[in-house]
This record gives structure tokens, C-alpha cells and sequence, in this order.
């Protein structure tokens, strides 16, 4: 009777834990909106004729995607200001990197400014549009959060995509302090009726693995090109899971800064109850 019990209690409890799993995976899908919205316009514009260059229509239509999810309440206004935030940071290292040989642009376009179409901020904008709906819908809380070591961190890993180039890359030594900073950080978030929780530094990691897997289907569609690329497409080197997994920390300090200020950062505070059908 006991074995009985505990192989009912067992599979009720896989079959919620199922039931979790995927209600979080469409949350999570629902946050990738703008994302999804951009890998549209890629799809689209790479085999649609157009009666401009692709660049330029990609910067027409995702100027579109931002107006209308703003117009139709997808995203709030400061929600719009961060994503323009990220525009802003994304291109400043895209005009260097293309202009470090890291990735090319090859197509023409007018919207070129040294090489960098400026559609290409957008696809880090898809970041941070992903992290403010991921926490609003998912009711994001950040406990034992080190904002002052981890902002000074990001920005350090941040400079680093920059001065590896004529100084010595130091990656590894940025990953290993944030992994001490982050060690007992932890974030909170409610699916359904349940309140979950991870490490922080394991959201960084899985964030980051799903932006390599971006990438690739990104490159795959033309959106821009590594050098091994130039004549067929390959996969993305696997050392840019790493690189995406510190990059993602800017991103999360970015957002961070700003729910600070809205008073959605700080402790472990679930509201009263969450309703299935506003997620």
C-alpha cells in the first residue's frame, strides 16, 4: 500500500512538473515575441523580392515591429526606451567588431554607416525586449543581488569584446569573478500557481546557449556573416555560447537598473495570485 501511494504521489508529481515545464516554455516563447518578429522579418526578406536593398527594408520593418508592439501594449514605453538602449550599445560593438574583421555585412544597403547596417542594433533590442516581458510575465525577484560588483563586471566583460583585440583576452578571469559575485544570487519567478527559483549564473548560462542557438539560425539566414561563412554557412564556433553566456550579464544589468527603479528588483515578493490567462 505505502509502494502504491508513493508511485501515485510520484506520477502526480512528474505530471506537474511536465505541466510546469511546457506553461514556462510558452511564457518563455511569448517573451521572445520581438525576437520571433525579427527572425520573421530575416525569413521574409531573404526570400521575398524587394524593390530596395534587404538591409534597408530589414531597418524598415523592424521599426515597424517596435511601433506596433508598443501601439498594441506588447511593450510599455520604458520597455521601449530600454530596448533603444540596447540598439545603441549592440551597435557600437558592431562598428567595431566589423571594422576588426570579426563579422561582415556583405550586402549593400543606404542604411550602412562604416560597414554596419543600422538594422542590426534591433537583434540586440530582441535581448532586451526578451528580459523585460521574461520578467514581467514571469514575475521576475532577484535576492542577494551585488548591483554595484555585478554592474562593474558586465561593463568589464563588455569592454573586453573591445580591448581582446590588442590586449589580453581576460574572459576567463571576468567569467570565474562573476561566478564568485553571483554564487549565492538567486532569481525567483512564478509559473502559474508555483513560485520557482534558479541560480543567476545558471539563467545566464541557459540565456546565453539559446542566443548561440539564435545565432546560428540568424547567420543560416543571411542576418550577417563570420568569415568561415563566406562561401557556405557553418555552424557558430561553440566558443560563442560563452561569449553570448558574459555578454547577457550587460543585458541583465541593463534591465535590472531600470526595475530597480520601479521597485520589481529586489527579494523574493510574489503577487497575491497570478491568473493563468495574463501570462
Amino acid at each position: 500500500m505505502t509502494g502504491m501511494t508513493a508511485a501515485v504521489w510520484t506520477g502526480a508529481g512528474l505530471r506537474r512538473g511536465v505541466a510546469l515545464l511546457l506553461r514556462f516554455g510558452w511564457i518563455e516563447a511569448k517573451s521572445c515575441g520581438f525576437a520571433i518578429a525579427v527572425f520573421t522579418c530575416l525569413a521574409l526578406t531573404s526570400i521575398v523580392p524587394l524593390p530596395l536593398p534587404r538591409y534597408d527594408a530589414l531597418l524598415i520593418c523592424m521599426i515597424t515591429v517596435t511601433a506596433v508592439l508598443w501601439r498594441i501594449g506588447w511593450e510599455t514605453g520604458r520597455e521601449v526606451g530600454v530596448i533603444a538602449g540596447f540598439h545603441l550599445v549592440g551597435l557600437a560593438l558592431e562598428l567595431f567588431k566589423v571594422q576588426a574583421g570579426s563579422w561582415s555585412y556583405p550586402e549593400e544597403a543606404l542604411t550602412k554607416i562604416a560597414g554596419v547596417p543600422l538594422y542590426s542594433g534591433f537583434m540586440y533590442a530582441a535581448v532586451g525586449s526578451y528580459i523585460c516581458q521574461a520578467w514581467r510575465r514571469l514575475d521576475l525577484r532577484v535576492t542577494r543581488y551585488r548591483p554595484v560588483a555585478l554592474t562593474v563586471l558586465a561593463v568589464a566583460v563588455y569592454a573586453n569584446f573591445f580591448t581582446h583585440h590588442f590586449l589580453p583576452d581576460v574572459r576567463w578571469i571576468l567569467a570565474a569573478l562573476l561566478l564568485v559575485t553571483l554564487r549565492r544570487t538567486w532569481v525567483h519567478f512564478t509559473v502559474d500557481d508555483a513560485r520557482l527559483r534558479m541560480p543567476l549564473a545558471l539563467a545566464f548560462v541557459l540565456t546565453g546557449f539559446f542566443l548561440w542557438l539564435a545565432e546560428n539560425v540568424a547567420t543560416f539566414l543571411g542576418a550577417w556573416t563570420y568569415p568561415d561563412q563566406e562561401h557556405v554557412w557553418t555552424f557558430v564556433h561553440a566558443s560563442k555560447f560563452g561569449s553570448w553566456s558574459l555578454l547577457v550579464t550587460l543585458s541583465f544589468v541593463l534591465v535590472a537598473s531600470v526595475k530597480a527603479t520601479e521597485g520589481r528588483l529586489y527579494g523574493d515578493r510574489p503577487r497575491p495570485s497570478v491568473s493563468r490567462s495574463s501570462g
